[in-house]
């Protein structure tokens, strides 16, 4: 995909470290949202339910690791590898998409903020590491991203090539717009008041951040290339909860979905390629 270079005055980027220990702070992540809530059963041969156990209780044990360059400007940050400069076209584009989008419905925007860091993160929705993958945090309306992930995912899982990079990020962007609408909210409160039901609603919203990830990408269809749209339907494909049970070796367990089956999010990505947001609202019915 051709995206434009990044432009400073439209992204909010922060950058940063990694290494041994977490700063201090309270809650855990399981208050963000991850793109791949089951790669860690097939990467790093976990739980990622347990992972995120773990994580949440390490609070205040050690210092320095994860935490952010604060004194590194956009340009810094977005120039220091490739990654780092493909993520910050992707934010880019994102924005420009999406506020006219917003603008246009009356409704106000607010773009998100990207971190790049390596290793372990404290964001505004308590500690994490890498092992947990891309997420979006909606306290802080924030989307972290360890770029090394990128490598695992095309190693591990086959799903290479720059448009399933950009999915990644654009499926986080979905869930910053599910926040700015209130449908992040509206689905907690379901999930609070049917518990039986959490994961089927969080299914719902997974499926409709990636029918937002199209959106985006239908909507730039003049910078897609030959063999993009292909490349996110395959990263679609692999991240799908049934495909990522069955490589972890274990019996597919629909009642265990948080993301949706290989198919569901192939369909809903397809629907977003279409352009039209509204498609996506029917995903959830809750807009």
């Amino acid at each position: 995909m051709r995206l434009n270079p990044f432009d400073t005055g439209n992204i909010r980027v922060r950058g940063g470290g990694g290494g041994g220990g977490f700063p201090g702070g309270k809650g855990g992540i399981g208050c963000g949202t991850l793109v791949i809530a089951l790669l860690g059963m097939v990467l790093f041969g976990v739980n990622p339910l347990q992972t995120i156990g773990v994580v949440e209780g390490m609070q205040g044990s050690g210092t320095g690791g994860g935490q952010v360059a604060d004194n590194l400007n956009e340009q810094e940050v977005c120039t220091q590898s490739e990654y780092a400069t493909e993520a910050c076209n992707a934010l880019t584009s994102l924005n420009q998409t999406w506020a006219p989008i917003f603008q246009n419905a009356g409704l106000d925007f607010v773009d998100p903020e990207l971190t790049l860091y390596s290793g372990a993160i404290r964001s505004g929705c308590g500690n994490a590491t890498s092992a947990v993958g891309p997420f979006y945090c909606p306290q802080d309306q924030g989307i972290y991203l360890d770029t090394s992930f990128y490598d695992t995912m095309a190693r591990q899982l086959g799903a290479g090539g720059d448009f399933a990079r950009y999915y990644v990020i654009a499926h986080e962007y979905g869930h910053h717009i599910q926040t700015v609408t209130g449908i992040s909210d509206q689905i907690r409160s379901a999930q609070s008041q049917n518990p039986r039901a959490s994961n089927q609603l969080q299914v719902l919203m997974e499926l409709q951040a990636d029918c937002y990830a199209g959106v985006w990408a239908g909507r730039n269809r003049n910078l897609i290339e030959p063999g993009d749209i292909e490349e996110g339907l395959r990263a679609a494909s692999a991240i799908g909860d049934d495909t990522l049970q069955r490589q972890a070796g274990q019996r597919v367990n629909p009642e265990s979905f948080t993301h949706g089956t290989s198919e569901q999010r192939m369909q809903a990505l397809r629907l977003g390629l279409q352009g039209d947001d509204t498609q996506c609202d029917a995903i959830t019915n809750l807009r």
